[in-house]
């Protein structure tokens, strides 16, 4: 076998990697190993304990002592506490090496690193896999904290890395992974992303507007088949639909997408026929690379859905399925169209977020859709979400309680009836943590949306919050990238990562990140309070004033007036913008007169106030941990016994 690595030189040693695998895929480890040692290094692993040795002291030294920690994830391995154990090590000494040897995807807290995948690799000693894995080790092991040669001592851990600041929270700018620089530089590399898509507003030409909500169903549905392959990344619905009727041609929409792909359609339907074209662009070239029309019964849509997703798949040398009989297991989808059809006009309904009046008619929308077809997990989960947020908005005290418990039943629901479907247990954790308040039962519906989602932005930025709101700052920044890297001009995402920021005091970075929601979206909701309690954090009183008075969401904006005008010694003023909080939003606004009475010096009024809002189930109280306005109230024992009561310490 011909190595293609570099010769060791005289009187120094070849760098030492230690190699953590699961005992199920020896095969393919020893592979893996032969492959190592013929690019020049030496590589223990546990076939080489020799009988009778102490096999935990000894696989503990070696994990210790090595240049470079490779570790082989697999479908197999992801399950094992002991590779788990031996990767966390690897990561806190920063030598570790991630690959994938079937395609898996590293396990939570491990993704932070660029893995190399074998899953295609077929034993060739020049394939560029293995020289990818030659030059990680390499790398590795040159680190500060790694000395190459021998199994032998390590000088004391290095400082953080400018990458590990970024992770962990510690620079004051937003930014990590190639995702959230790109909002800043502007920097996609589409050669890293060779089957990435944006799905398009598909046009609707029947003629009738009320029929958008059908065409841009069908866009979102294809949307979602395709995320099915973890092998594609599929760019989020925000992103893509702001090119909506613009004349921009296809290389510059898929270079601010930052996708290689676009697929675009129209659609026309009339009475019981849907015709439906298609055309998928190279964004490279701004040439067709495939191209196709239909004309079906409408009974026919979702074989249609499934043959446009195949055939995009197709083009791009990757296979999916879409035809198995598990796929409503993935996609929480249903066979039936009336139901399809009232579920799609619930769900324009919802995302709108006009007024109480339009998300209860979304609401009774899968209502129908639920009682067309009770194993329609989507119109399930999305019922779950609906109620969550009435209850939270404008549901009264009487009525909350009742929302909230109906909305985890709902999600519980659709996660029995499909076990794979992301979205059903990020509804069953949303509607946990911010319904029943209940942080560590909230915590596995996440995770596992988490681990199941390949291209859904929604499951990535709500679980973002969720960390940062429990305190886990990397894991949430991890999130962000994953969700900014799809949706990069998707103004919630920004939104939402300004939040993050100002829960771990990084106020600069919460300012950057609001401006830049408002840039994509100039009218986004809550943003100017938001970057109004960040000025207000860093003292400069004027600025924050003049956010809050432009924001029109008055439960933030009289809020931080309140706050801001006590501070200037205009008392009247602040206590009459207290009551016009009070007075607008009732039930709704305990926790932040919580806020503004912790700012007043008015501790005890504060923790009756928190204590009225934990009774009616504010959905406030999540941010009790890190939030900067109650800091006042840290030291004073009745806090922590909140967060122990809430479960977030």
């Amino acid at each position: 076998m011909e190595a293609s690595g570099e010769e060791p030189r005289p009187g120094i040693p070849p760098i030492s990697v230690f190699l953590s695998y699961s005992r199920e895929d020896r095969p393919r480890a020893l592979t893996v190993i032969k492959m190592l040692e013929a690019e020049g290094f030496s590589v223990w692993w546990d076939g080489l304990l020799e009988g009778g040795s102490a096999f935990a002291k000894t696989t503990e030294t070696a994990l210790e002592t090595a240049d470079a920690v490779v570790v082989l994830w697999s479908a197999r391995s992801v399950q094992s506490h002991w590779v788990r154990d031996e990767a966390t090590r690897g990561r806190d000494r920063g030598c570790m090496v991630p690959v994938s040897i079937d395609g898996t995807e590293p396990p939570l807290g491990f993704r932070q690193i660029h893995y190399i995948n074998l899953a295609k690799w077929h034993g060739k000693a020049n394939a560029p896999e293995i020289a990818e894995l030659a030059k990680a080790v390499r790398t590795a092991a040159a680190s500060p904290d790694t000395q190459p040669g021998s199994f032998g001592p390590r000088p004391p851990a290095r400082q953080p890395s400018r990458r590990g600041l970024l992770l962990g929270g510690g620079a004051a700018i937003v930014a990590v992974g190639g995702g959230l620089l790109a909002w800043t530089s502007g920097l996609f590399d589409k050669d890293d992303t060779a089957t990435s898509v944006a799905v398009l507003p598909f046009a609707n030409l029947s003629g009738d507007p009320a029929q958008t909500y059908f065409s841009d169903g069908l866009a979102s549905e294809i949307r979602t088949v395709l995320a099915r392959d973890g092998l594609m990344q599929i760019a989020g619905q925000a992103s893509s639909n702001m090119f909506r009727d613009q004349a921009k041609d296809a290389k510059a929409i898929a270079d601010a997408l930052g996708v290689s792909y676009l697929l675009e359609g129209n659609v026309q339907k009339a009475g019981d026929l849907v015709k439906i074209a298609t055309n998928l662009t190279d964004g490279n070239t701004g040439l067709s690379k495939w191209a196709q029309s239909f004309e079906r019964p409408l009974a026919d849509i979702f074989a249609v859905q499934a043959e446009i997703a195949a055939a995009v798949a197709s083009a791009l040398s990757v296979v999916i399925d879409t035809k198995g009989p598990d796929r409503e297991k993935d996609t929480g989808g249903t066979k039936n169209v009336a139901a399809f059809d009232v579920f799609l006009r619930g769900r324009e309904l919802f995302e709108l977020h006009i007024d109480e009046a339009s998300e209860r008619e979304a609401l009774a929308k899968f209502d129908t859709a639920i009682k067309i077809d009770p194993d329609y997990a989507a119109a399930r989960a999305a019922r779950s979400r609906a109620l969550v947020v009435i209850a939270n908005q404008y549901g009264n005290a009487a009525e909350r309680s009742r929302l909230y418990d109906d909305a985890v039943a709902e999600a519980e629901k659709a996660t029995r009836i499909a076990p794979r479907f992301a979205a059903g247990f990020n509804a069953l954790g949303y509607a946990q943590f911010y319904g029943r308040l209940d942080v560590k039962g909230a915590r596995q519906p996440f995770e596992r949306a988490y681990a199941l989602a390949t291209s859904d932005v929604d499951v990535f930025s709500r679980y973002a919050i969720y960390s940062a709101r429990t305190g886990r700052f990397p894991e949430a920044m991890q999130a962000m990238d994953r969700a900014s890297r799809l949706d990069p001009l998707n103004a919630s995402i920004f939104r939402s990562l300004g939040n993050i920021h100002y829960a771990n005091r990084q106020y600069e970075a919460a300012i950057s990140a609001g401006e830049r929601a408002l840039q994509i979206n100039p009218k986004r909701n809550s943003v100017h309070g938001d970057i109004g309690d960040a000025n207000f954090m860093l003292g400069r009183l004027d600025k924050a004033r003049q956010e809050y008075e432009t924001e029109k969401n008055s439960l933030i904006s009289l809020t931080g007036l309140a706050i801001i005008d006590n501070r200037e010694g205009k008392q009247a003023s602040a206590q009459s913008h207290l009551d016009q909080l009070m007075a607008e939003h009732g039930d709704n606004a305990f926790y932040q007169k919580a806020q503004v009475l912790a700012q007043w010096g008015k501790g005890d009024d504060a923790f009756a106030a928190l204590a009225e809002a934990k009774k009616l189930r504010d959905a406030g109280l999540v941010y009790l941990l890190n939030d900067p306005l109650l800091d006042p109230l840290r030291k004073d024992a009745r806090f922590r016994s909140l967060l122990l009561e809430m479960g977030l310490i």
